[in-house]
């Protein structure tokens, strides 16, 4: 069953985990595991012109049809998060050509895939990923699913290089650009099948 139909456990969840759309009484879980995952697997602390859409979650994420957060709840806490949001990556300080290849409205962008460390190893992140997809694709007007990741965090790499397609990887720029790395997925067709749109 779709995470987006409640708060159904999904049938490969691990036992004791729900994965839901979030709802208001959610946001301040989810808020919880994003700030502590910025501050520190990221070690950037809260930067508001990157996270602001952490603190105004529900403007983010929960009004606006075409974008979602999820979590995962075991015994009535939020120990996963994961969004889409209806905007690409921004030029700058993105290359211009990525902002062009992604352009905001079309492209999905997977973004706040955050586990607690203590809850990690049990296939969250991928189970999040793969409702996370499937929502972009029931909702119509997406063609491409897309993100960005920092090689810094610990397992973040494989982890994104396990699922999806190199786009940019800003190490190898000229002036190492960001320092960030990023993806294409695979756009899933509703009803469980996957189109091959990465270019």
């Amino acid at each position: 069953m779709s995470a987006t139909a409640g708060a159904t456990r999904v049938p490969d969840a691990p036992a004791g985990y729900v994965l839901r759309t979030a709802t208001a009484a959610d946001v301040g879980g989810a808020r919880a595991v994003m700030l502590d995952t910025v501050y520190r697997d990221l070690r950037s602390g809260y930067v508001p012109r990157w996270h602001a859409d952490i603190i105004d979650l529900e403007g983010a994420y929960l009004r606006p049809s075409r974008c979602t957060l999820l979590v995962v709840v075991r015994d009535g806490e939020v120990v996963a998060t994961g969004a889409v949001r209806d905007r690409g990556p921004q030029a700058p300080p993105n290359p211009q050509w990525l902002a062009d290849r992604f352009p905001s409205g079309s492209t999905a962008q997977l973004c706040r895939i955050y586990v607690r460390p203590e809850h990690r190893r049990h296939g969250l992140a991928r189970m999040l990923v793969r409702e996370l997809g499937d929502f972009a694709a029931r909702v119509g007007g997406y063609t491409s699913l897309y993100l960005h990741t920092d090689p810094a965090v610990p397992g973040a790499e494989p982890f994104w290089r396990s699922l999806a397609r190199e786009v940019c990887d800003e190490r190898a720029l000229p002036d190492g650009g960001q320092g960030i790395v990023h993806f294409q997925l695979p756009m899933p067709v509703p009803g469980g099948s996957i189109t091959p749109n990465i270019r």
